[in-house]
């Protein structure tokens, strides 16, 4: 750094020489000057931001700050840019506006007094299913092992686990294939998923409902992330939109998904998942406005 700002040929030492004959100072005073207070903040600079290198979070404040804007490019130690964070499209107020239902999904997935809950969780568990599963079928063919190398969600990667625990990283389609396989034998099975009168469901059912959860959300959060795009010139957001929306507000009602598996979603959610505002009544164009009028609430 020193070395690229203070390089001077032979003839400029000559005429700097010359000038400063007559104040009292000689070319090497003044380098000696000049060298003296860059080494000093080249060490401050090093000692200051030696963590930075291996941190690209870390900011340089004050002094080295300074040094940095002057004389360093934004750039890692190893010469290649920081990765640009990837804009989210499906956060975009033109598409997380559309949906194909107006009503306050919380009303939707309340249990009803008199049914069970396991009974609401097994109906709605596989219906959920069956609509993410449907979802899904609407883009798989730009979801290929060359499109889909990992399947991925907010730079997530998940893996899968067999029976015996065995953790293999596969392509978003092979992923979505045994997490649909698997749900499907799940829902299927009587032991598990009972639909005789008198069959009582397994003390294991609570634990396989949100398995199952866990799993249809990272479909959903692979859709949003790889897919948005072709779903949206599919025109189905707003069929995708209402879908998670949903699903979230289910799986939060009934704690059946870790906060900590969806937070990677959460900036989606928390756009999705507000409550409806009330639609005013339209006013009569004769009518004078009641006092109660702003406080309209629409009744459903």
């Amino acid at each position: 750094m020193v070395g690229d700002y203070c390089s001077i040929s032979g003839e400029n030492t000559d005429m700097h020489s010359q000038r400063n004959a007559k104040s009292g100072l000689s070319c090497k005073m003044v380098l000696q000057a000049v060298g003296k207070v860059l080494r000093k903040c080249t060490s401050i600079w090093t000692h200051n931001c030696s963590s930075s290198w291996m941190n690209p979070g870390f900011n340089c404040t004050g002094q080295t700050a300074c040094m940095a804007s002057c004389g360093k490019s934004k750039t890692k130690p190893n010469g290649k840019k920081p990765p640009a964070e990837e804009k989210k499209q499906y956060l975009e107020a033109e598409f997380t506006k559309v949906r194909v239902v107006d009503f306050d999904l919380k009303e939707l997935v309340l249990l009803p007094r008199e049914i069970d809950l396991n009974e609401w969780l097994a109906s709605n568990t596989t219906t959920f299913f069956n609509l993410i599963n449907l979802q899904y079928s609407t883009i798989s063919e730009f979801c290929t092992g060359e499109t889909c190398q990992a399947m991925t969600a907010c730079n997530t990667i998940y893996y899968w686990y067999d029976e015996r625990g065995k953790k293999t990283k596969c392509t978003a389609p092979q992923y979505v294939d045994f997490v649909m396989s698997l749900v499907q034998k799940l829902v299927t099975e009587e032991e598990n998923f009972p639909t005789k009168y008198g069959k009582e469901f397994p003390n294991s059912f609570d634990s396989l409902v949100k398995k199952i959860c866990r799993y249809l959300f990272h479909v959903l959060a692979h859709l949003y992330w790889a897919h948005f795009k072709e779903t949206v010139a599919l025109d189905l957001q707003g069929h995708l939109n209402t879908l998670y929306a949903h699903f979230i507000v289910f799986v939060r009602e009934f704690n059946l998904v870790d906060p900590k598996e969806t937070c990677i979603m959460d900036d989606l959610s928390e756009i999705l998942c507000a409550p409806v505002p009330p639609t005013p009544a339209p006013a009569s164009p004769n009518s004078a406005p009641s006092p109660s009028s702003h406080n309209h609430v629409t009744e459903r």
